[in-house]
């Protein structure tokens, strides 16, 4: 009788293990990620509630001081939602961060302040000041929308059909050498706007709310850019062309749209707002500088990613969230918990705001627009 031998299987085994500790993993991310949110969800219910108490006692903010501060809030997400729109159009299209868009939105700045600085000393800007905003918003949104173009005909059509992680790279490389572009041209020093007409400066009643006028014509710019992006984008020919390519570039490309024409397109688009970003900072802050275009870049960036990237209302919606949080929130919830400084603690609130998104909501508070690449 033939003997029989059984091998041990030594196959499966490691195989379980591998399993289980994978499962073990997940869970104790899971634990981490849900103690996270219990302790943010803690601390900002904490500081919200000792915020109505100084308010019912008398010690917090005077109605007014608040308002003024959600209208600021207001203004300054407006250019963020602004300038987070290009980033949602070309990530819509070519699916690529383009880190490089902040420094569009800086060349726009800085060419609104040379024409503004030229009409204000020849005494148009204060005698004439419609037209000459007007002026500049044109020359800005020219050199803005120019730097773009040129910016995806160099540097990115040649990397379209490259990975992901070179265009990406390219474009950090591109930022930098924008920014080193505009120091050689006007220097290291910041660039202040000319004055505003006292007539314009002065406060507004706006729904039952005083308003300076630079707010208001900051709201007013924004929000009729937007409202015309959006009829672009949703009603005209081009626009529907966008949002198929943005679908499916190669199906797109068999229905006779031409790609590359369209992508450069949203390109233009998207520096003409960035281009209009800038001169609604220059307006609201006057100064500007080479270095201009990085914490608002990232800023608008971070907004983009709020309202879920791809997603052009959310952009824009995330811009305003990400405003009135950071203008906002240090005196809503850090101050009352005694924190000092919180007027400098403005950009950890914006932060901040970024990482509680993405503990509770990854694909932002409006959801992601993906093409068929992206969600496959």
């Amino acid at each position: 009788m033939a003997a029989t031998t059984s091998a041990k299987p030594t196959g499966p085994t490691p195989v379980k293990n591998k399993k289980k500790s994978v499962f073990q993993t997940n869970n104790w991310v899971d634990i981490f990620l849900t103690v996270v949110r219990l302790v943010a969800i803690g601390i900002i219910g904490l500081g919200f509630t000792l915020f109505v108490i100084q308010q019912a006692t008398g010690e917090g903010l005077s109605s007014e001081a608040l308002r003024n501060l959600i209208v600021a809030g207001i203004a300054q997400g407006a250019m963020y939602g602004l300038i987070a729109l290009g980033y949602s159009m070309v990530y819509g299209v070519l699916g690529f961060i383009n880190f490089a868009h902040g420094e569009v939105f800086m060349s726009g700045a800085i060419a609104g302040w040379i024409v503004s600085d030229t009409l204000f000393k020849n005494g148009l800007w204060e005698s004439n000041f419609i037209v000459s905003l007007l002026i500049v918003l044109t020359v800005s949104v020219f050199v803005s929308t120019a730097a773009t173009i040129l910016m995806e005909r160099i540097a990115y059509r040649p990397l379209r059909e490259s990975p992901r992680l070179i265009p990406l790279i390219t474009s950090i490389g591109v930022s930098f050498f924008m920014q080193n572009a505009v120091l050689g041209l006007i220097g290291p020093s910041s660039k202040n706007f000319p004055a505003l007409p006292e007539w314009l400066s002065k406060k507004r009643g706006f729904l039952g709310i005083e308003l300076e006028g630079t707010k208001l014509l900051v709201l007013f710019v924004a929000f009729v850019s937007m409202a015309g992006l959006w009829f672009f984008v949703e009603r005209t020919k081009t626009g529907k062309a966008m949002r198929a390519v943005a679908e499916d570039k190669e199906i797109a490309a068999l229905m006779g749209i031409n790609v590359d024409r369209i992508i450069i397109t949203t390109f233009a688009v998207g520096g003409a707002m960035a281009g209009v970003a800038g001169v609604l900072w220059g307006l609201l802050f006057r100064g500007v500088s080479f270095l201009t275009g990085f914490l608002p870049g990232i800023k608008a960036f971070t907004a983009a990613v709020i309202g879920g990237v791809g997603n052009l209302g959310g952009s824009m919606a995330g811009g305003l969230i990400l405003g009135v949080a950071e203008s906002v929130g240090p005196l809503l919830i850090l101050e009352p918990l005694g924190i000092p400084g919180v007027s400098q603690l403005k950009d950890v609130v914006a932060f901040s705001v970024l990482v509680l998104v993405l503990l509770f909501k990854p694909s932002g508070l409006f959801g992601e627009r993906l093409s068929a690449e992206d969600r496959a």
